[in-house]
């Protein structure tokens, strides 16, 4: 079915008042950014929704990328039609020799040109009984299994079907930045695409045992980035060599207390990068009683250690929810991938579930945590990852 434009549409921007202008103009602007190099011809935003009008683009392209741009509710694919109804019935005619409604079907129209001539019940009732003498389908108004849009825009009218799902929330740079600390596993990708939907622009931090471990998880934090980058073009990542400070701890510490003194020492270098980055707050993705480390006592000893704020948007999730959530976005299968982090290295088979404070911070005494500090701060290198698309079809896409 010939598509011309995708019309955006956005729910929580629109509850935002005196500050809505801002929150429009950073979304026309990320989804500009998002589109760019596909042939779009225009963005812009009218009636209360956002227009991309596609050129010579591939829709299926195009909306691979617009279902994860923050703050998009949903999209709708439509054609252009010139406002009048003699010219929507032969758009409907023309559509129904592609498209036909797959059980039950609804007809919802908005008009945003209160000029235009007939009601949006009239409009509706005329476009849904052609429907019905053209294929038979039934009229289910409450819960249809398909809904045909009628948009009365000014000048035109826009003539959709098949509407997709968007992932909702807030732009990006709308919130600040964060810095997440990025593992090689499932959880902290999951979180940083959380917070990316509450509006924050993502950098990436990710601890590596090089050349105590092979570099294959440093390799997993650029394909998990590019992931996170589909919501904002690109992500910044830090890579911060973990492995001689694991060492200097393990020489130094009790078994049970070196987990809690690694995640600690974590928390002060992160830090010091999330300042320089000029990041709000660090992120993790830590799940209340996953593993020893995330007791509550635990991440309450660990977080102690930070200078900043810490966010956990995933600490009420348990394994199956942020897995499933994974799966959804398109990592994953990259955080299953094996590898060797620095969570692996040096860790011991017992290792506190409750540790003490006091028991802690003696342990710390014998360390120069300022020298150590201070050295994986100076040795972390930077690099900007780009977002990583699958084929055209490969990522699933929701109707709604």
């Amino acid at each position: 079915m010939r598509i011309e434009v995708i019309v955006l549409h956005y729910s929580e921007i629109a509850l935002k008042l005196g500050h809505r202008a801002m929150f429009v103009a950073r979304l026309v602007d990320n989804v500009r950014l998002a589109v760019a190099g596909l042939g779009t011809a225009r963005v812009h935003h009218t009636s209360g929704r956002v227009i991309v009008e596609l050129g010579d683009s591939d829709p299926a392209a195009v909306l691979q990328r617009l279902a994860v741009v923050p703050g998009i509710a949903n999209c709708l694919p439509s054609r252009r039609v010139a406002a009048n109804l003699e010219a929507l019935d032969a758009a409907v005619d023309e559509a129904l020799e592609e498209w036909s409604p797959k059980g039950s079907f609804a007809v919802s129209v908005r008009r945003a040109d209160k000029s235009f001539a007939g009601s949006s019940p009239d409009i509706g009732a005329r476009v849904g009984a052609r429907i019905v003498a053209r294929t038979g389908a039934r009229v289910d108004l409450k819960n249809p299994d398909c809904t045909v849009h009628v948009l009365v825009v000014f000048g035109e009218i826009l003539l959709g079907f098949d509407r997709v799902g968007g992932c909702g929330g807030l732009p990006v740079s709308t919130a600040g930045r964060l810095l997440l600390l990025l593992s090689g596993g499932i959880d902290s990708p999951v979180a940083g695409l959380r917070m990316q939907r509450r509006g924050a622009r993502i950098e990436a931090l990710h601890f590596h045992s090089v050349p105590y471990l092979s570099a294959a998880s440093q390799d997993k934090a650029r394909q998990l980035a590019g992931v996170i980058a589909r919501g904002q073009q690109n992500v910044r990542l830090w890579m911060v060599p973990f492995g001689d400070a694991q060492a200097q701890i393990v020489a130094a510490v009790p078994r049970p207390l070196r987990v809690v003194l690694y995640r600690r020492m974590m928390m002060r270098i992160a830090s010091r990068i999330g300042y320089k980055c000029g990041a709000g707050a660090l992120v993790t993705g830590e799940s209340l009683g996953q593993v020893a480390s995330q007791t509550l006592s635990n991440m309450t000893l660990i977080e102690r250690a930070a200078t900043m704020s810490v966010l956990r948007p995933l600490v009420g999730m348990d394994k199956l929810e942020i897995s499933r959530y994974a799966d959804r976005e398109g990592c994953y299968e990259i955080s299953i991938l094996p590898d060797q982090d620095c969570c692996t290295l040096f860790v011991p088979r017992h290792p506190a579930t409750a540790a003490e404070e006091e028991r802690v911070l003696e342990a710390e005494a014998l360390l120069d945590v300022t020298a150590i500090v201070k050295a994986c701060r100076e040795s972390a290198s930077v690099e900007t990852i780009e977002a990583v698309w699958p084929a055209v079809g490969a990522q699933r896409v929701a109707l709604v």
